[in-house]
């Protein structure tokens, strides 16, 4: 199995852990129907079709707002997130749409805490987007992701992509932008004009209108553009993994891969993985 960083201590990790529930307060505040339209159509890409209600547990849940789109979608919802931020943001979801609701469960917990997860039980599907790359031990994390999936269930991931010599300059990027308000303000100063400029340039030659991108101020998934620039510039910690490492990591752990959407830069790698339920793969729900 591939290992951590030997180098991201715990202290320092959390010391100069990125706070990303701060900047999911901020998403929520134009979080509207479009969006949440959105993040639950990307759950209907791998959405299993099923008489019975669905488990759903959101690892490190964020905003709360796949949580909320897997709710509307039927399942009994559970979200946990390490970030004290990010756990009030998901409750205050929950609060705004599904108030008193004993179908969808929200607490604070960590994927690298064994006792917690053993609390958990299993669940038809465990959702982690993004999200195990910040950890700080990664791979711990990947493994034990693993035990909270049903026979049969669904593990959907998404993880930074490992570019080489240009993930460890990001590295560095996130490590500068944490150490303070100075690193903050200047690696914000530039690097989000670097992003605009890339996504203009990038418009005009595909024949884009370059509005389009801010009129709607979402992506595909819901997200808004400035707060996905704003946690790539800031999220640390910072792992990677190449897709072949990620395909190997859970074929010996006896899930098979049943889509994945691959990245060429920057930006995560999504991967839907199955829980054998014998030697012949089904990617059916138990």
């Amino acid at each position: 199995m591939p290992t951590s960083s030997p180098s991201q201590n715990p202290e320092q990790i959390d010391e100069l852990r990125f706070a990303f529930g701060k900047n999911w307060k901020q998403f929520l505040r134009i979080l509207d129907e479009e969006r949440l339209e959105k993040a639950e159509n990307s759950l209907k890409e791998f959405w299993p079709e099923q008489s019975e209600p669905l488990s759903f547990l959101d690892v490190g849940s964020g905003s709360g707002t796949f949580s909320l789109a897997a709710r509307k979608l039927g399942a009994e919802v559970h979200s946990f997130d390490y970030d004290d931020d990010s756990v009030a943001c998901t409750r205050a979801l929950k609060a705004r749409y599904y108030p008193d609701d004993p179908n969808w469960n929200v607490e604070q917990g960590s994927i690298l805490d064994q006792e917690y997860l053993r609390s958990l039980g299993k669940f038809n599907i465990v959702y982690s987007w993004g999200v195990l790359h910040h950890t700080g031990q990664m791979w711990s994390a990947l493994e034990n992701i693993t035990s909270l999936v049903k026979p049969g269930g669904l593990l959907v991931v998404a993880l930074y992509n490992d570019q080489g010599w240009k993930s460890k300059f990001w590295k560095v990027v996130k490590q500068i932008y944490c150490s303070g308000w100075p690193g903050r303000w200047l690696m914000q100063a530039i690097f989000v004009p670097f992003f605009l400029i890339g996504f203009l340039i990038s418009d005009l030659m595909r024949l884009r209108n370059p509005l389009a991108r801010y009129r709607s101020r979402h992506d595909a998934r819901g997200m808004s553009v400035l707060t996905d620039i704003i946690d790539w510039i800031g999220g640390f910690p910072f792992e990677v993994a190449t897709p072949e490492e990620v395909r190997e990591f859970f074929s010996q752990r006896g899930f098979h891969l049943v889509q994945e959407k691959l990245t060429a830069g920057l930006g995560c790698n999504e991967f839907v993985f199955c829980q054998k339920l014998s030697e012949k793969p089904s990617a059916q729900l138990a």
